[in-house]
């Protein structure tokens, strides 16, 4: 077939740098691709390809590809002098594709092009796509690590440090025109850059976070825009990040649980480089070093994550960062040691502002207080544009509740100030927001203002890692919808360079255990594939000699309890990557690692083939009263050697699959050898066939029984009836697990026919529930099911592990959206909705891999509407509920009459049908009686 025959998109990118939107439809006869981004700074020998192929046609496959790289458009363009040329393919793969041409060269460009074929003719080439590399040895080989390794001004290391912003600028001269300037960047624990006064990028809180002592990022601009005539300037301002530690030590005769001292890893640090290509040949380097200035006496006197940021305007360096400025009384930068960590090129994107919000109200408490409320739970800070009086300290406290006098809650954010402070240098209006601190916030106290603010005078800035929406879903019940909100905004506010637990108090750690299962979930929602993999990293960078794992990473809190539960979150992570993206890459790099550590717990924590250690149980199982914050019910508490033993036979059975994947059969023998021996001795401890029942017969223990594969043939249903009864009787149809058990009960429920129930805990407006928060003004998800009323001072108002499966099972289940296992990245789909009694439609939507996924199901009086979107070069499974295909047609035509939709099967109520891409409007006619 001719290409004018065809209409084609190809979305053209690369791994490392994800796209922020998809690109538009091009013309027909004209074919095109856009290249969705321009990626900077990558170090990585064999970058990967992959693009999105999309047709007006139905049933495309893609069966061959041809990819060809040079190193200018020209020579591309004339297909001479290529570093790589694929060749083509045979192949329907069009993701994560690596480069496999000649040896890459640090800091140049390349440019490329890739051609398809299909199943219904090719495709013309795409346009041009293009990226550059950082440093593929000795990163920044020519500049120093500067600074200055001194408190000065700002006091001494204390339980609560605070310590000055540091101001660094340096001026330059260059005769030429400007090609091409490169910019190469890493400021602990955080930076912001200028030149010429223009802040380089909208990036915040740069360089991501890590183990410092392990990895330090570094980032890379195109700054040739920014560069002005022959004179210019740079500035920097360091703040102190997660590199000069929050909390030097604990409070003396404190539980180290309340205030811990963190990983303390020196004074805040620079390291630049400027590399300028001028178009006559020359080049021109500009390092940092000695030659530059530095100064702690700017605005910014303190800042810290937990406490906020002080700014006095008396101090502010008006024009610091531009030509001209006099810097006689600032100091000579100090050359200052290394951190000990590997520089490395940072491959996901920083955090930006990426929503704004306007508050709902804004009161007046008392004579000069005002309490703002946004109207949502939220993450970031707060612009405010103020009228204020010489050197009257204006102060904002965050909060996440108010009081019912309308005074903001603040016991919850234990030792945390989440305060921000202005000090004004005249009578006037003035503005102002943070730029090294973060608050987890509803609402918002000013005081130090005689006049009372407007809600145009504020924004609330909603900070986080830089990743597109990957997903949509609407329903016609309005519980669940808002549940689907609250996790939203939990997510978001939780993604700060790795996932925290929660963002308002003194905490803020990536604890393992939260997103074992939830980063499924997310991964729907957001496309977090960038995120997670770089938090792969954090958690092997973390890991002991030993093999040991710790509970969060990267392991600023150095807790190492052993436990089974939430390090064993670092395998499902990997398995996230490779199920929902396709990537193996993460198992091909982390299986040593995962390897060692599974080999330690079994050597010393397995006796009898069962796991004996676990530290925190099933974590916020719901008590049986409003009061108290712990269940103090035997019934209700898990035995910890069910949930690490059944947890640990799950892990292996990944392990098992990793082994394959990465060429270790041996391993994989080992592996799959341990796990037999692992359910024979856990149903011979813990089963009691009798009863149909693990243990003291929790939901917990079954649930993770059957999910996991434990429960002996033939006694599935019977564990399943005994578990799901004593959910409908005792618990009365409301959350009857923990952290644990919640991972597998809406998927659980579902799979074993009583979607029914699923939906019941779902809709839930009473204790303990998501719509029991909801009823009590939870715009978030909480981090206790009855946080307003066991100790409100416990309960963080932002946390996402209570939801376990629950995004999965809005996706997969009630939209009936997932991957095919056999090929991963839903290159294979699978479409299988439920359609629970009293939920009268679903709207779902999934940006995959391989293109947009959309699923829409609606009653239609006794009939069912399903609409199906497949993106091309995939095939779905789609399962409807019918007795036979006579009942169900699309687009009011028989299935007949359509090539693209294959009969696989026709038993128990359900018709199986294949289907290649296209979009599809099925009705299912009801039964006539």
């Amino acid at each position: 077939m001719k290409n004018h025959f065809m209409r084609f998109m190809l979305a053209l990118f690369l791994f490392y740098f994800q796209p922020t939107h998809l690109c538009s439809e091009t013309n027909a006869a004209n074919l095109k691709t856009e290249t969705l981004t321009n990626p900077l700074g990558i170090d990585a020998v064999h970058p990967r390809f992959s693009w999105q192929l999309q047709s007006n046609k139905t049933g495309i496959l893609q069966n061959a590809y041809q990819i060809m790289v040079a190193e200018s458009p020209e020579k591309l363009g004339k297909e001479k002098d290529l570093v790589w040329n694929s060749g083509k393919i045979e192949s329907g793969i069009s993701l994560l594709i690596p480069y496999n041409g000649k040896k890459l060269v640090s800091t140049k460009s390349y440019f490329w092009k890739v051609k398809v074929w299909t199943n219904k003719g090719a495709t013309k080439w795409s346009e041009v796509g293009n990226w550059t590399m950082a440093f593929l040895e000795n990163p920044l080989p020519k500049a120093q690590w500067i600074g200055m390794d001194s408190m000065l001004n700002s006091g001494k290391l204390t339980t609560k440090t605070r310590l000055s912003a540091r101001y660094l600028r340096k001026e330059f001269t260059f005769e030429n025109k400007v090609k091409q300037a490169t910019l190469y960047i890493s400021g602990l624990g955080m930076y912001e850059c200028y030149i010429n006064g223009s802040k380089i990028s909208n990036d915040i809180f740069a360089p991501t976070a890590t183990d410092y002592t392990k990895r330090v990022n570094y980032n890379v601009f195109d700054v040739k825009n920014l560069l002005s005539g022959n004179q210019n300037t740079i500035g920097v301002i360091l703040g102190n990040g997660r590199f000069f530690s929050m909390r030097m030590e604990n409070v003396p005769g404190g539980d180290p649980l309340d205030s811990p001292a963190q990983v303390h890893y020196g004074f805040p640090k620079l390291l630049m480089q400027l590399n300028i290509e001028f178009e006559n040949g020359e080049m021109k380097t500009i390092i940092s070093d000695t030659s530059w200035k530095i100064t702690t006496k700017g605005p910014i006197i303190a800042n810290n994550e937990f406490d906020g940021e002080e700014y006095d305007a008396n101090l502010e360096l008006t024009g610091w960062n531009k030509n001209g400025y006099n810097a006689t009384t600032w100091k000579k930068a100090q050359k200052v040691d290394a951190p000990v960590g590997k520089l490395v090129a940072q491959l996901n994107p920083n955090l930006a502002t990426m929503r704004i919000l306007k508050p709902v109200s804004i009161n007046e408490i008392s004579k000069g207080k005002f309490v703002v409320d946004m109207g949502q739970n939220m993450v970031g800070w707060l612009a405010v544009k103020l009228y204020g009086t010489k050197n009257k300290p204006v102060t904002l406290r965050y909060a996440e509740t108010i009081q019912k006098d309308g005074n903001i809650y603040t016991a919850n954010l234990r030792g945390s100030r989440t305060t921000d402070i202005y000090t004004p240098s005249a009578d006037g209006t003035f503005s102002y927001e943070p730029r090294f601190a973060y608050h987890g916030f509803r609402y918002v106290e000013i005081t130090g203002i005689d006049k009372m603010p407007t809600i145009n005078d504020l924004e609330g800035k909603v900070n986080y890692d830089q990743m597109a929406n990957s997903g949509t879903f609407e329903t016609s019940d309005s519980t669940i919808n808002q549940i689907y909100r609250n996790a939203c905004w939990g997510i978001m506010g939780n993604y700060r360079s790795f996932p925290t637990d929660c963002p308002q108090r003194d905490e803020r750690m990536g604890w393992l255990g939260d997103r074992a299962t939830g980063c499924v979930g997310e991964s729907y929602i957001f496309d977090n594939q960038l995120l997670y993999a770089k938090w792969a990293q954090d958690i092997d960078d973390s890991q002991k000699q030993n093999g040991s794992l710790p509970d969060v990473a990267p392991a600023y809190w150095q807790f190492y309890s052993d436990n089974i539960t939430w390090p064993g979150a670092y395998i499902h992570i990997v398995n996230m990557l490779y199920e929902q993206y396709g990537d193996t890459k993460p198992i091909k790099l982390h299986y040593a690692s995962m390897k060692n550590w599974v080999n330690y717990m079994q050597a010393n924590y397995m006796k009898d083939y069962i796991i004996t250690k676990d530290q925190y149980g099933d974590w916020c199982m719901p008590p049986e009263n409003l009061n108290i914050i712990w269940s103090k019910d035997p019934a209700r508490i898990t035995d910890g050697q069910i949930l690490a033993t059944s947890f640990f036979y799950r892990i292996l059975n990944i392990m098992s699959n990793y082994a394959e994947i990465t060429g270790n059969p041996a391993d994989k023998k080992v592996f799959l050898e341990l796990a037999a021996k692992v359910k024979t001795a856990y149903n011979d401890k813990f089963f009691q066939k009798d009863k149909a029942q693990y243990g003291n017969n929790t939901v917990t223990a079954n649930i993770i029984s059957l999910m996991q594969g434990l429960v002996p043939e033939g006694y599935e249903q019977k564990v399943f009836e005994n578990l799901s009864g004593r959910i409908e009787g005792e618990f009365n149809s409301h959350v009857s697990v923990g952290l644990i058990g919640i991972q597998f009960l809406m998927r659980g429920l579902t799979a074993y026919n009583r979607p029914d129930l699923a939906y019941k805990i779902a809709t839930n407006r009473t204790y303990p529930s998501w719509g029991y928060m909801i009823d009590n003004g939870a715009t978030t998800t909480w981090e206790l099911w009855n946080g307003n009323t066991a100790d409100p001072a416990m309960n963080s108002g932002n946390h996402v592990m209570l939801l376990g499966d629950l995004l999965s099972w809005y996706y997969e289940s009630l939209g009936g959206i997932q991957t095919d296992k056999s090929e991963v990245g839903f290159k294979k789909i699978i479409l299988k909705p439920i359609f629970p009694v009293g939920l009268n439609f679903v709207k779902t939507s999934h940006n995959s891999p391989y293109g947009v996924i959309k699923s829409e199901w609606k009653r239609d009086g006794i009939d069912l509407n399903l609409r199906v979107s497949i993106p091309a070069n995939t095939t779905a499974t789609v399962y409807i509920p019918s007795p036979e295909t006579a009942t169900i047609t699309n687009n009011g035509k028989s299935l007949r009459n359509f090539k693209n939709i294959k009969f696989i099967t026709e038993q128990n109520g359900i018709v199986t049908l294949n289907i290649g891409s296209g979009d599809y409007d099925f009705k299912i006619q009801a039964e006539k009686k």
